[in-house]
This record gives C-alpha cells, structure tokens and sequence, in this order.
C-alpha cells in the first residue's frame, strides 16, 4: 500500500470514528430529559435493589450494613411528594451560579468584558497575538458565552488583518474558550457550580464535609498559562502550518466587508475606570482578610480556612463583577440609572431558563440517588473491587480523566455531567482516600479537553458558522480534525501538570485544599 493510500485510509477511519462519536450524540436525549429519566430509573432500581437486599458493610469506624431505601413504596413516595420542591430550592449550584451571574450580567451588558477582551486582543504586538488570543479564551470563560460571541470572530479577522490564516485564529480562540474552559485567572461561575455538586456528592460519605468555589483556584491559576503556552504551541507549530497560506477565493463575499473596530476613547476611558474601582475593591477585600484582627477571618481559629471570606466568595465574585461593569458604564453612558443596572440583571436572568430546569431535575436525580443509598453502596463496593486490582494509586487518575473526556464527547454540559458522575466516583475514591478537589480537578481536565472536537457542544454550530465565512467547504469533519490536535496536547500536557502539581511536588490544587481524604 502507497503512503497516499496510507493516508487515504486513515482519513476515512478518522471519518468514521467521527461520524460514530456524532450518531451515538444524536441517540442521546435532551440533558433535561436525561436527568427525568435518571430519577425515575433510581426509583425503579431502587425498588428492585431493595427487593433483593442489596447492602454493603460501611468501612468507616463504628460503621454498620447499608443497605438499600426502596422508594416504591408508600414511604418513598410520601417522601418524594414531600421533598420535590426542597429538592429543588436546596441544590446548592442554583444559587450560587444565580447571584453570581447577576456581576457578571452587569459587566457583560455594559460592555466592559467584550472592551477587556478587544483590548487584550488588539493591543499585543504581533508576534504575541497568538498568545494573546488563548490567553484572553482562557480568561474569557469567566463571562460564559462571551468568548464565543465575540471573542472567537474576532480572533478570525485579527489573524486575517496580520495576512495569516483566519481559521487560525478561530482556532486558537475556540482552544481557550472551550478547551481551556475550566482554567482561569479569577474564580468564575463555574467554581461554584461544580463545588456545590461535588460538596453533594462527599455528602454520602462525610455528611459535614465541604467543598468551596476557591477549592481549585491554586491549580487552574497557573493551568491558563499552561493552556495558552500548549495552545500557542499547537497553533503555530502544528494547526496554521497545516491550512498553509490563505486564499481569499475560498471566503465568501462578506469578507471583504468586515472592519475591525479599535477601543475609542471613551471605552479606554471606562477600562480605566473599571480597573481603578477593581483595584479599589481588592484593597478593601485584602483589609478584611490579610490582617490578623481581619473581620472575615475565622471567627473561632483566626485563620482563613473556613472562614466567612471563603464562605461566601460568590458574593464577592459578584460585587467584583458588578461594581466595575457599572462604573465602565457610567462613564461610557451606557448605564446612566438604576432601571439601566437592573435591566443588565434580569437580562442575565432571562438566559438562565433552560439551567434552571435543567437544575429541577438534577436536583430531584441527585437527591433520589442519596435517600436510597445507591451512592454508598456503590461507592463502598466499586472501593473494595479498585482495592482488590491493586488500582488505588495516582495512575487511577488516568482513567478517570480519559474516562470523563470520552463521556463530554456525547454529553457536553460541564454541570450536567459532573452532576451525574460525581454522585458516583466522589464517594468511591474518597473511600480509596483521596480528597473531593482533587477528584473534582481531574474532571475539569477530562471535561474541557475534548469540548472542542464534540458537535455536542452547545456553540460548535456557531462556531461552525464561523469558519464557513472564511472557508466555504468547512464540514464537521474538517473542524473537528483541525482542533483535533489540540484536545492532544491539552490532554497530555494538562494531565501531566496534574500529575507532577498533586503527586510529584504535594501542592495543594486550591486555598487550604487537601490532597488526601482522612475520615
């Protein structure tokens, strides 16, 4: 066989696997649908379990038999009936994803993030702009779908303007938006989303345990250099080599058409603002932390484990959003009144209805799923079974980050999935003795690596769209291959990361975070 037969026939089995990882997304439910369907089955299996007595001997000291709540029956439907609406008001990721989102609909809706992110672009020298693209989709991810909806066509006529190839830079920016989704510089929306899940999750084991939004800040602060040192790499080395040098032939006609609009005055102006109101917000912050006599230390320890600071750091993410967004505002007359700010908010609100169903029914999931003590025993028992293969160690870490990668293929919401794995894998290896932020770490790594070569994702059309403008006969196939090596690099690089920060030099992945889990 010639080397362009070789070739020839790797592409098609490429193709394939593609056009599998696409035919089994498509078999797939609406999430929503997912989530009703996962609760009614914890009922049904539940009863099932139950009739046969399924249990197992709880390892933690003084521990008894658990054994398996049936809720068909009368008594767990009393409950069900009873703790529907709790279910729902009690999940813990709502409210915290809700008033935090509330600064960020301000900053969003004032048009200082989309400026911030201009600036940032159109600014760095061009021997930096590649750089300077990841960088600012990794930070980007901060403001949810900013950073497709503006950042991502924006990247595609900069790299156009500086004669390089526009999918280069769509490329570059999708890499940080969505390949570098959960790393960031602050902690975002997503922080508390996931701490509140995992925290449910730890539940089944240690009902006191906690886990805050900062729990991973220490390692995803450094993973956005990471991912925009590997996504430069992968850009310049690997992906605009490969599109070789552009033909605007191949560009529709609107092409010609677009102009890329600099930051004025007035928007320079506002930047400064926000940034002098943001500093002024920081200091004010560190006054009631640094300090030894800090009135948001621990009250009880003096310390800042645990203390009201770490505790309610949602609302200082979103006084840290909002504060700033108006001020820019102000100053550029886009938000003159308090009708303007509170407009900003209910807008962000108005984006929230599918989350908040979609949370109805994870939470109804999650919940079903702890009363029958599911969790435990599977928990107890998927323990013992690693234990007895000798698969406990750090190499465990592996499969579970492949494993989540290969699941955001055909799922891609980060919360939807963590919501259905987490109840599962968070008890089993705290039971091993690892702690809930480092197994939550290493499912951000597997969730966001391959957010970019899945038609799952929510964006992936838009996307898509996109890079039609550019290039004509761009398919699914030709965009998923060319980010395919990204999700490569990102893989291995950010799982060694992972393995040298946890295992190699023992740091902690988040503000007083433990590695280990001591009962």
């Amino acid at each position: 066989m010639t080397q362009a037969q070789q070739t020839v026939t790797k592409r098609n089995a490429f193709t394939r696997f593609l056009d599998t990882v696409e035919w089994l997304g498509n078999l797939l439910p609406h999430p929503i649908t997912l989530f009703a369907m996962f609760a009614l089955g914890i009922i049904l299996v539940s009863g099932i379990a139950g009739y046969f007595e399924l249990s197992a001997q709880d390892p933690r000291p003084g521990g008894g038999v658990i054994e398996v709540v049936s809720l068909m029956n009368a008594e767990g439907l009393q409950r069900i009936v009873t703790g529907l609406v709790t279910n729902f008001t009690g999940f813990t990721p709502l409210g915290t994803v809700l008033v935090a989102l509330l600064g960020v609909g301000i900053a969003e809706r004032s048009g200082m993030l989309s400026a911030a992110m201009r600036g940032l672009v159109m600014n760095a020298h061009p021997r930096l702009v590649t750089v300077a693209v990841v960088f600012t989709g990794v930070v980007s991810n901060t403001a949810a779908e900013l950073g497709y909806v503006v950042l991502i066509p924006l990247a595609a006529m900069i790299f156009h303007s500086l004669g390089r190839h526009p999918l280069a830079g769509l490329a570059a920016a999708f890499a940080g938006v969505s390949g570098g989704y959960s790393a960031n510089l602050l902690i975002g929306t997503v922080d508390p989303l996931l701490a509140g899940i995992t925290t449910k999750a730890a539940h089944i084991i240690d009902p006191n345990y906690y886990v805050g939004p900062e729990a991973n800040w220490y390692f995803m602060f450094v993973s956005t250099f990471l991912i925009a040192i590997l996504g430069t790499f992968v850009t310049e080395k690997i992906v605009e080599p490969k599109l070789g040098k552009y033909n605007t032939t191949e560009a529709s006609m609107e092409l010609t058409e677009q102009k890329i609009e600099p930051l004025t005055a007035l928007e320079k102006k506002g930047l400064i603002g926000a940034g002098l109101s943001f500093a002024a917000l920081c200091a004010l912050l560190a006054l009631t932390i640094v300090p030894e006599w800090g009135i948001l230390r621990n009250p009880e320890t003096g310390g800042v484990s645990g203390s009201p600071f770490l505790k309610g750091i949602v609302v200082f993410i979103f006084i840290t959003f909002a504060i700033p967004g108006y001020v820019y505002g102000r100053i550029t007359n886009v938000m003159r009144t308090d009708r303007d700010v509170i407009n900003a908010m209910s807008d962000s609100m108005s984006t929230m209805g599918m989350y908040i169903v979609l949370v109805f029914f994870a939470a109804q999931f999650v919940a079903f799923f702890d009363w029958t003590n599911l969790g435990s025993i599977l928990a107890v028992n998927g323990a013992s079974f690693l234990q007895n293969v000798g698969l406990t160690g750090p190499a465990l870490f592996i499969l579970f980050i492949f494993m989540c990668a290969f699941v955001n293929l055909m799922l891609g919401s980060a919360s939807a999935q963590w919501a259905i794995t987490a109840p599962i894998f968070v008890p089993m290896l705290m039971l091993i003795g690892y702690s809930p932020e480092v197994i939550q770490v290493a499912y951000r790594i597997g969730d966001s690596v391959t957010n970019i070569i899945t038609p799952m994702m929510s964006y992936f059309g838009l996307i898509l769209a996109v890079a039609v403008r550019y290039k004509k006969d761009t398919g699914i196939g030709t965009m998923i291959a060319m980010m395919l090596p990204y999700t490569i690099v990102f893989l291995i690089g950010w799982t060694a990361l992972f393995f040298l920060w946890v295992f190699g030099l023992d740091l902690p992945v988040g503000i007083n975070t433990p590695t280990y889990y001591t009962p």
